[in-house]
């Protein structure tokens, strides 16, 4: 495998993570690391599609007539907010 060059800061943070004793070798570091990653990346990816479905539901919901547009539902919005910030005073 090729070497990996780290940065002194990215060295830094290998060593101390060493020293808490939770990992034995720079290997379990990176793969700790690559794992999280990965985890990191899975769950965008859940989120991508997740949200996709939810706009893909709510223009069918907009086009069946339901629902409010934009402007509306942004203004509704503020409405409520300057409502929550005069209650507060």
């Amino acid at each position: 495998m090729n070497s990996i060059l780290l940065t002194s800061e990215q060295k830094k943070l290998v060593q101390n993570l060493l020293a808490t004793g939770k990992f034995n070798d720079v290997g379990e570091v990176i793969q700790a690391a690559l794992s999280l990653l990965e985890q990191e990346t899975l769950a965008y990816q859940a989120w991508v599609e997740e949200t996709r479905i939810l706009i893909d539901e709510g223009i069918a919901s907009l086009e069946n007539g339901e629902g409010i547009d934009g402007e509306t539902f942004v203004n509704h919005l503020l409405t409520d907010l300057q409502k929550i910030k005069e209650s507060q005073k």
